[in-house]
Formats: structure tokens, sequence, C-alpha cells
């Protein structure tokens, strides 16, 4: 089927050949060498399929195996509608009726899927087409996801994978991926420290002194004045202003330390490991990667 499928992942298959009415996908191997359920896909091919009202849409011609489980996942259906003569039907769903199977899907439905060659292999883009068209999950991660767990008229069949059969070998290819986490650990430090320094302040400051001046005031003349013996002295005391420095102590400012967070882009690289496969000798229609 498709190299992104569910059961198919990173598998390209060989373009299939019809077997019996049976289309293998990645080995083109009769379905006698892949199980037991050899026997209920016999009774499969040129059956009557029936839609989701039990109208006959047409019959079954053939099947399509999933590249890496080797489980049927599709058949085609011969209906004889005049240019889609061959319609791809997803067997998820499917269910025994009147000897043939039944689908949850309406004849318009069916008719309507997207065309695809029915003698060639199913390729991602055909099968993300039909995935979508009959509402499965393409981009799903495993094949329950994929299919909604619908159930299935082959369901408790065995379905080995033809590609494992006598004679097979394989081997698994696995690579080193780096593998990226953080911690966190001390990047420094910040202090605050106070410390005392001194400065020179010059401030200018208004003092006030007393002065002495002499004021002679003329007498008026009516009063008797006195003459003594000996000097008399008469004494003022003048007072002024003295600057006295001192020291207040006053807060001017809190300092203190904040952290925040601000994120970056570092780039890291490493060397990593991976495997390859070189294959020797004649392989049948070519190497696949």
């Amino acid at each position: 089927m498709s190299t992104n499928a569910p059961g198919g992942l990173g598998v390209p298959a060989r373009r299939p050949r019809q077997i019996d009415g049976v289309v293998h996908q990645r080995r083109t191997l009769p379905m006698a060498d892949t199980g037991d359920s050899r026997s209920s896909y016999d009774e499969w091919i040129g059956s009557d399929l029936y839609d989701s009202a039990g109208s006959k849409i047409g019959s079954i011609d053939q099947i399509y195996l999933d590249d890496r489980s080797g489980r049927p996942e599709w058949f085609t259906v011969s209906t004889g509608w005049f240019g889609t003569s061959t319609q791809f039907v997803p067997i998820a769903g499917t269910a025994r009726h009147e000897g043939g199977l039944a689908v949850p899907y309406t004849t318009d439905q069916i008719k309507d899927a997207p065309a695809v060659d029915g003698d060639d292999h199913l390729d991602a883009d055909a099968e993300r087409r039909l995935y979508g068209h009959y509402g499965l999950d393409y981009d799903a991660v495993d094949h329950e996801s994929a299919f909604g767990d619908r159930e299935r008229a082959d369901e408790g069949d065995d379905h080995a994978d033809a590609s494992t059969g006598s004679g097979g070998a394989e081997v698994t290819l696995s690579e080193e991926q780096l593998a990226v986490d953080k911690r966190e650990r001390g990047a420094g430090s910040v202090r605050l420290r106070k410390y005392v320094v001194t400065e020179d302040v010059n401030v200018t400051v208004p003092v006030e002194k007393q002065v002495a001046r002499i004021v002679r005031t003329p007498a008026d003349g009516t009063t008797s004045g006195t003459i003594t013996d000996g000097d008399v002295v008469e004494e003022v005391t003048l007072r002024e202003e003295e600057v006295v420095v001192d020291k207040n102590v006053v807060a001017k400012e809190n300092v203190a330390i904040e952290t925040g967070t601000v994120v970056e882009e570092q780039e890291v690289s490493g060397t990593v490991r991976r495997e390859e496969v070189e294959i020797d000798g004649d392989v049948d229609g070519g190497t696949r990667n």
C-alpha cells in the first residue's frame, strides 16, 4: 500500500501483480504461503458486495495487502458503472452478508471514490485520497486509530506477512538522535556593598553682628548741665552670631537587587551514528529503500 499508511510505515512496496485475484503489494507470493486464511479470501474473490442499504453493488475482484503487516486492507469491486468500472473499498467495516460482504457505505459514496488504477500499486497519494473519502485517518499512528476500530469480516483470521515466509531475512536499522535537555546552574552573583566616602561641602551662611556708631544730638539748652571731675567712661557690649557646624544623618536613597529572566537562543551540536544496509546478491525487483 503506501509508504506512510499504518502498518506500512517507510516501506515502499514494489509494483504488484495479481495472483488468483489477490494483489500482493510487498512480495508476489501465493496466499497459501502466508497462513491458513487463504480459503477465506478465496471465498471473497468473485463474491457479491452490498452497500449499507443491502443493495448489491458489484463483485470483488482484487484484494490489496498492507506493505508491512501483510494484512488485507482494501479490495476492488467491479461495478459495471460507465467510466468507473473498478472502485477501491476498505475492508474495515465489512460484514458477511448473503454469501458475500456488506460495507457501511452507500452506493453513491463508493461510486464517487477517487479513481485509482486497480491493476497498479496503491501509492501514498492515492491511498491518502481514499482514506479521506471514506472518513479514515491516514496520519494515525496505529491501525485501530486509522480505521476507527471498525470490525471486519475477516476478524480473527491469521494475517502473517508474506514477506517473512521461509528463507526470509530482515534487519532493523537504528540511528542515534540528539537528546537535548536543560538543567539549572549558577551563572554568577551580584552583591551590594555599602561604604563611606568623604567630600568637602561649602555652605554660605548669613550671620548678624552688632556694630557701634556715634550719634550726636544737640541739647535744647533748657536743661542744666554738670561738669564732673575726672573721666566719665560709658561702655556698650557688642554682640554677633557665630557659625556652629554640626552634622545630621538623613536617609537619601534605597538600593536593592531584583532578578528577572530573559530568553536567548543557543545552538548545540553533536555527532550521531546511524546504521545503513548493503544488499549483496540478486534481489528480485531491485533494492527498496
